[in-house]
């Protein structure tokens, strides 16, 4: 029987003990966009042996991971101080959450004691456990467009089975909105509030699969190293000289937008921790537009950015 790509779910649960799956349930299914799977990564290795025949050698697959990928819009749960559905599947991408209750939710880099999630992804009754995943994350948001935190996992491959469809129930991920004047306020780019049109950021995590003799199927989180680019109206030197600030190597400026107006929903990505790189011009509409890449450079430990929710 043909399996239907449009009946599809994913479930995404921490795990306490590394690579061991804790049996997501019904609350813990993710509602996400452009899910896509490669249920089986491998090292292909190539016999090549000699014979006196043409012909093809056998290939032999090691170290044979998982990799996921999917998006999820950029929201909040819907409740101050409850943090959203995806809020695992971000510290399984190396950062801290840390719940203020009725409040807030915020999410920053850490650099040791990594978290792992176990992703259980069904497609029309074929079920693949996904164990031990870590990966990274980039933030896009363009106007006009709903804003997304876009995912990439790596995991320890377990063999699927026929298993039915879960009953799940969808919850902690408010409507979102679109990235627009009104709805996303307070954005600064080294402290002056241009016009935004869109912005990227790319934690940048390191992520690699080890599988040693005698040692066990692992994915390491190993190195971090933060990066985005901003797209704004053109200012004039005298509104802000983003040419010059990019020849200043003894400071690192500020980076903020705030996405959302209802407590619940709202969504802050924030660093005071930019260095710029070389700034090019854009057009949009026929008027000039400034593309500036940056850097996220943590001056002490894990302070280069933070994701609040509130």
């Amino acid at each position: 029987m043909a399996q239907l790509t449009r009946k599809r779910v994913i479930l995404i649960e921490a795990e306490s003990s590394y690579g061991t799956d804790p049996t997501p349930s019904a609350t813990d299914v993710v509602l996400v966009r452009d899910l896509n799977i490669t249920p089986q990564s491998s090292d292909v290795v190539n016999r090549d042996v000699v014979r006196p025949y043409l012909g093809a050698s056998e290939q032999l697959l090691a170290n044979t991971k998982v990799e996921c990928t999917f998006s999820v819009e950029f929201c909040g749960s819907g409740a101050a101080g409850t943090a959203p559905r995806y809020g695992s599947a971000l510290k399984a991408c190396g950062f801290s959450e840390t719940v203020a209750s009725s409040t807030s939710v915020t999410y920053e880099p850490i650099s040791a004691s990594f978290s792992s999630v176990t992703i259980h992804y069904n497609v029309d009754g074929v079920r693949h456990i996904v164990t031990g995943c870590r990966g990274t994350f980039s933030l896009s948001a363009a106007v006009g467009e709903i804003p997304s935190i876009d995912f990439t996992f790596t995991g320890i491959y377990n063999a699927p089975t026929d298993t039915a469809l879960p009953s799940v129930t969808y919850g902690n991920q408010a409507t979102p909105l679109i990235f627009k004047n009104g709805n996303t306020t307070s954005f600064q780019l080294l402290s002056y509030a241009g016009a935004l049109m869109n912005l990227t950021m790319d934690v940048g995590n390191s992520i690699v699969y080890r599988e040693l003799v005698g040692g066990t199927k692992e994915v390491l989180l190993t190195d971090r190293a933060a990066n985005g680019s901003v797209t704004i109206e053109a200012p004039t030197i005298a509104q802000k000289d983003y040419f010059a600030a990019a020849l200043t190597d003894t400071s690192l400026g500020n980076l903020t937008v705030t996405h959302g107006t209802a407590a619940g929903n709202i969504c802050r990505f924030s660093s005071t921790k930019v260095d710029i790189g070389d700034i090019a011009y854009g057009e949009a509409d026929g008027v000039a537009m400034l593309e500036i890449p940056y850097t996220l450079v943590p001056s002490s430990a894990n302070d280069e950015m933070s994701l609040v929710f509130t």
